[in-house]
């Protein structure tokens, strides 16, 4: 006898298959879907205190949460634009000079290491005349290629630029929305869990809020401790520009490499300008050396493992797999979407344990 199907399992089977399309559809709208992302995680960070004045009263009045949305989101793009603030600055002070130095710079970097380079037998000039005819005669060599390859380069540039543009506006718009409506979305995501698991759902998500307001704190306490320990560093080794470039380099900490790699990039530059010897450099190697070990093998796994039950090990081995699976962008989500699969794994070992297949 033919197997059948009882109309239970169909409508589940249709379900299912609905969902996989749903998904597939997701993932190949990956890259629309990247402002609506970050504005969602935005949302997820930022209405705690969206909540926090909500439930506030003026007077006999509640506090309207259009306001409380509003006045949440100019503090954060306040701290945003206070970033950018300390960077431009900076930059703008140090490139002209920058630039300045650079002759002096490489005649030095000539004296020392051209003996060098010419014991092993390369000849190279690196004082500026040595360079620039170096240039020219790689420029004039392939200048067709050269300027294909810039002209290309500049319409993939503008066409990038344009649509960072459109992202860096519309994420705004879509996180003010969702602060907006967000316990209705909530709501509605879980009317959407099937009956027989919507208690168990939940129970799940609470624990996922938990452990990410954790991660949350815990990564805060990190970027304040780097603030304070960059900023004293660079003004022990003498730096002028020690508190904005260490205040920059603690804070954007959040963001895998790009708070360290460009606090390190405005310290070099700084130690070029500032100091006419190797001093600056060495402190800055020493520094930002230790600054690194001390992060990744104990501020992160201390303040921020531990607190969303990571080991070292664990936070170290989340780090280097979503790096591998997903790039920049996994290791930025690597140690919250980590967070979640625990909870996932935890549920799944209890359902493990109850099943038959592990007690027969």
């Amino acid at each position: 006898m033919p197997f059948a199907f009882t109309p239970e399992q169909k409508q589940s089977a249709f379900w299912i298959t609905l969902w996989l399309a749903f998904m597939v559809l997701l993932y190949a709208l990956g890259p629309v879907l990247t402002p609506f992302i970050a504005a969602a995680i935005l949302a997820y960070a930022l209405n705690g205190a969206v909540d926090y004045l909500d439930r506030r009263r003026i007077g006999r009045f509640g506090f309207p949460r259009a306001l409380a949305v509003t006045l949440v989101m100019v503090m954060f793009l306040a701290l945003v634009a206070a970033l950018v603030l300390i960077v431009v600055p900076v930059l703008q002070k140090e490139i002209p000079l920058l630039k300045a130095q650079i002759p002096a710079f490489m005649a030095k970097m000539d004296e020392v290491l051209s003996p060098r380079l010419q014991a092993m037998g390369v000849h190279i000039d690196l004082h500026g005349d040595g360079l620039r005819n170096l240039l020219a005669e790689k420029m004039a060599a392939s200048s067709d290629e050269v300027w294909a390859t810039v002209l290309a380069s500049a319409r993939i540039g503008g066409s990038a630029i344009l649509s960072l543009m459109a992202q860096l506006v519309l994420i705004p718009v879509v996180l003010f929305y969702l602060l907006m409506d967000w316990h209705q979305l909530l709501s509605k995501v879980t009317t959407a869990v099937p009956r027989r698991w919507v208690a168990q759902t939940v129970a799940m998500a609470q624990e996922v809020n938990v452990l990410l307001a954790q991660y949350l704190r815990g990564q805060l306490l990190v970027m304040m401790v780097l603030a304070v320990y960059y900023s004293a560093a660079l003004g022990i080794a003498g730096f002028d520009v020690a508190l904005p470039v260490g205040l920059l380099t603690g804070l954007l900490v959040f963001i895998p490499y790009l708070g360290f790699g460009l606090g390190l990039a405005l310290a070099l530059i700084a130690a070029v300008l500032q100091f006419s010897d190797w001093h600056g450099l060495i402190s800055v190697a020493i520094i930002y050396g230790l600054g690194q070990v001390f992060e990744g093998f104990f501020l992160t796994p201390r303040l921020v493992g531990e607190r969303i039950g990571l080991n070292p090990l664990a936070v170290i081995f989340a780090l280097l797999a979503f790096g591998q699976l997903f790039g920049f962008v996994g290791v930025l989500l690597a140690l919250p979407a980590s967070a979640v699969l625990m909870v996932a794994f935890r549920h799944l070992r209890a359902h493990y344990l109850r099943s038959s297949f592990y007690n027969a």
